[in-house]
């Protein structure tokens, strides 16, 4: 690591972060509509979005600075292991073309602004809506605080994130600004502004990943040099070389099906969705957004170019800013350290906003304010947003990060006990109401004990996401087990009420509404004030 802050690297990333702090706040202006007091507008960026922005947001947001520092990091730990992000962005893809337009449909067709309005539209349930609501803030949080975590490892690796002895508020300094203005720009502009600044993110990291994969090879002597020096290390540290051990393959397919599963259960990626202006945008996406996972495959061979380039850091995210300051010139470093900044400020701004509107949505409007006006509506999403944004701060702030990372793998298994009530519904009825939500506290009870169960070398608790499959005997993904067990609960209960004929729900929605498009009757009609929080 070289001493001192590296002056030529700080002063091109902050040149980049003015940028786009003028572009988020300029985003304001962009597509303005003549009502910006809803939640349509703020919180969805008017339903507007085509093809092109729609795949920019959507990149930026599922492609986080998280991703560009935790998988390689993940792979210079751990080996090959770590690529198992790779077949997940894969295999999500075909599902996000079948259900994803039916979501849009049925949203536009009724305004519903997040998942859980459509799950208590769908079977009439307020219970099952706060569930699946409370479900996605909680997994949302700690999502938001590794962005942070993101940033940090590019300004400890500048040399301003101050050292241990550092007082507190001065090595935190040039986080708090980052953060500062990211929640003013998000409060002013909402969802517009990391639309636009995506374009930059997602270029920066495009041109970032472009010249590593080039010129950091010529530079360790190619290819076959960086996988052998690689291979050494796992055989030396008994990791079974390049390639994943038997003992390790249940929990490498496990974690990537169950990932898959869940990426989309996610409210940031669902507000994404529903700002884009048609059906075929949605579809369209769903056969191009397969270029950023060719992108993160090349991604992942930094992690074993850190390892041939003699990277030691104790901790491991720390490892590919490391290796960009060892290997480019500084201007270049700053250029990446920039991609990664931005690359933490786009989904941060979209997870806060979405969990405002679940909280404003869903717990504000359907149990405090129930005549609660769109203006009101807005006000309130734009101040949960800020709440969000610092109760992020805090949890990474006081908190070692590997308890930040830890809860964010946490947040994963209890997001995806939502997929029954949402990807169900969006094709059957069937399933009773009491039962989907009964499946989902067992899901969610048994994914967080088994997981609390997991220890690791510097915890005891919750300190990975994988344990014993029961009945199996092998080690796999914990959501994925919670998911099965959560589904044979809902479905032999289902059973059960249906006999006994427990009162089910009213489904506002019809068939036609989830292949209704844009252009149809009916289809997102602006409501006038008086009458905008009626019942459909």
């Amino acid at each position: 690591m070289k001493d001192g802050v590296n002056g030529v690297a700080l002063a091109v990333f902050i040149l980049f972060f003015l940028a786009v702090t003028v572009m988020g706040f300029l985003a304001a202006r962009w597509r303005k509509a003549e009502n910006e007091h809803s939640l349509d507008e703020w919180g969805l960026g008017g339903r507007s979005f085509g093809t092109w922005i729609t795949w920019f947001l959507l990149g930026g947001d599922l492609y986080t600075a998280y991703t560009f520092v935790a998988v390689p990091a993940a792979i210079y730990a751990a080996g090959a292991a770590g690529f198992f992000a790779v077949p997940y962005t894969i295999l999500i893809y075909p599902m996000m073309f079948v259900f994803l337009p039916r979501l849009w449909s049925v949203s536009h067709k009724h305004g519903y602004v997040t998942t859980s309005d459509f799950v208590r539209g769908r079977f009439g349930s307020k219970g099952l809506s706060l569930a699946v609501a409370v479900t996605g803030i909680l997994a949302t949080m700690p999502y938001i605080a590794l962005q942070l975590v993101g940033i940090q490892a590019v300004l400890d690796v500048m040399g301003i994130g101050g050292g241990e002895d550092t007082n507190w508020f001065i090595k935190d300094l040039p986080l708090l600004i980052a953060f500062g203005v990211l929640a003013a720009y998000t409060y002013s502009s909402g969802l517009r502004a990391p639309a636009l600044i995506a374009f930059v993110k997602d270029a920066l990291i495009y041109i970032v990943i472009a010249v590593a994969i080039i010129y950091i090879p010529i530079k360790l002597g190619g290819f076959d040099d960086i996988f052998s020096a690689a291979s050494d290390k796992y055989e030396a540290a008994g990791a079974g070389g390049l390639v994943p051990n038997a003992a390790s393959q249940w929990t490498y397919a496990t974690l990537a099906l169950g990932s898959a599963l869940a990426l989309f259960m996610y409210p940031h990626s669902v507000t994404a969705v529903l700002s884009s202006r048609s059906r075929d945008v949605i579809r369209r996406n769903s056969t191009i957004l397969p270029l950023y996972s060719l992108m993160l495959g090349l991604l992942g061979l930094l992690g074993f170019m850190a390892i041939a380039a003699g990277v030691k850091v104790e901790n491991g995210q720390l490892a590919i800013p490391q290796l960009f300051e060892n290997m480019f010139p500084d201007w270049f470093t700053g250029v990446a350290f920039a991609a990664i900044g931005i690359g933490a400020l786009v989904p941060a701004a979209i997870m806060s906003i979405a969990a405002a509107n679940l909280f404003t949505r869903n717990i504000y409007k359907d149990f405090l304010k129930p005549d609660a006006t769109p203006a009101q509506e807005t006000k309130v999403s734009k101040l949960v947003s800020l709440l969000v944004k610092v109760g992020a701060l805090v949890f990474v702030l006081g908190m070692d990060k590997t308890v930040a990372i830890n809860f964010q793998l946490l947040g994963g298994i209890w997001i995806l006990q939502t997929m029954p009530a949402l990807v169900g519904g969006l094709f059957t009825r069937w399933f009773h109401r009491w039962a989907l939500l009964a499946g989902w506290a067992v899901g969610m009870i048994y994914g967080t004990v088994a997981a609390y169960g997991v220890a690791s070398p510097t915890q005891k608790h919750f300190g990975g996401s994988s344990a014993e499959i029961p009945g199996i005997g092998e080690i796999g993904y914990i959501g994925l087990t919670a998911f099965v067990l959560n589904l044979v609960v809902t479905v032999v209960l289902t059973f059960v009420l249906k006999a006994v004929k427990a009162p089910e729900g009213v489904d506002e929605t019809r068939p036609e509404d989830y292949t209704a498009d844009a252009g149809d009757p009916g289809v997102q009609v602006e409501l006038p004030p008086a009458t905008a929080g009626a019942s459909h």
